[in-house]
């Protein structure tokens, strides 16, 4: 989302893998989607961590919608913190957003998730939407700049993607490493799984040209994802997509609008993130917003094209370096 979010990235790491699957759980009527003529016939439904085919199929059931017709809606919402030196952490304003995807099918069995997001500031007292924002350092009101990725872009399959490229700024290549999700029962009917990412690439606002936007010459960021889920909807086969809950955190140098350049410190996002298959949950006013000002957010892409950018990159194509204070 900002400076994006993606509650879509995976880490690149080994993960543990939790030995053993869950016993079968009564089967309940499913409240999101069932399954229909347009989902894969016979997706990996049978619980095993130690499967790719299994991790697959179940990761791509919380990202998106097995039925390849339909919308899946991502929800975040939280606090932007602003981190600094030798004081106390400071709330800087509030975030919500949302993020509209769609699975389109690959030959090999893998998915293609195809996704736009939106990222909205808010004020922290009242809750409206911010278009200024008073620094709390200097007193500098700054023109606020949301979030609006199109697309962003990322293959589910057997093995873990690649990182994000950010338009060729991030070349890591790792290795190929069979997706075996770090998932944890927790309790009687409670699945846990935790995803991250850090990166470190170099930033697109480049400080020579962006001197109030850069925080230097290159970009740290990392994204934590915590989903918890219902065993029993993980192994209902009727179901195409699967609720989860839970908290989503995001490292990141300031975000550029907010003009504080090279100053020491970092914002940090602490939120929550969910998902749904319509847009009912999605507050009036930001759903107004979109209506009026970039109504094509409201639903997914329906076919593959990039390249997939982050907000970062987005603003250095979109925006104009600010003027240096004298």
């Amino acid at each position: 989302m900002t400076e994006p979010f993606s509650p879509d990235f995976l880490a690149r790491r080994e993960f543990l893998a939790v030995a053993g699957a869950a016993g079968a759980a009564a089967t309940v009527a499913p409240t999101v989607a069932t399954a229909a003529a347009n989902a894969p016939a016979g997706f990996v439904n049978q619980m095993n961590f130690k499967d790719t085919k299994w991790n697959r199929d179940a990761y791509a059931r919380l990202q998106g919608n097995l039925d390849f017709t339909k919308t899946r809606y991502g929800h975040y919402f939280g606090a932007v913190l602003g981190v600094a030196p030798n004081e106390r952490v400071r709330e800087l304003c509030g975030f919500e957003g949302f993020s509209a995807t769609r699975l389109l099918p690959l030959e090999d069995g893998s998915y293609r998730k195809v996704l736009r997001e939106t990222v909205f500031y808010r004020d922290p007292s009242s809750g409206k939407l911010l278009d200024e924002w008073k620094n709390p350092w200097s007193g500098e009101v700054v023109k606020v700049v949301s979030v609006a990725n199109d697309p962003f872009n990322i293959t589910i399959g057997e093995y873990y993607p690649d990182p994000p490229s950010y338009g060729g700024l991030n070349k890591e290549k790792p290795p190929k490493v069979p997706m075996l999700l770090p998932w944890r029962l927790v309790g009687d009917n409670t699945l846990a799984l935790t995803t991250d990412i850090h990166l470190y690439y170099p930033n697109a606002l480049q400080p020579d040209k962006w001197p109030r936007e850069s925080s230097g010459k290159m970009a740290q960021v990392s994204e934590m994802f915590r989903f918890l889920i219902r065993l029993e909807d993980m192994q209902n086969p009727k179901m195409t997509s699967v609720p989860y809950q839970g908290p989503w955190n995001r490292v990141t140098p300031w975000l550029p609008w907010m003009l504080l350049g090279d100053k020491p410190g970092n914002v940090l996002y602490v939120g929550n993130m969910t998902a749904y298959d319509s847009l009912k949950y999605i507050p009036d006013d930001i759903i107004k917003y979109t209506e009026q000002n970039m109504p094509k957010y409201l639903e997914a892409p329906d076919k593959d094209y990039g390249p997939s950018l982050s907000s970062i990159e987005h603003y250095a194509r979109e925006q104009q370096p600010a003027p240096v204070k004298k």
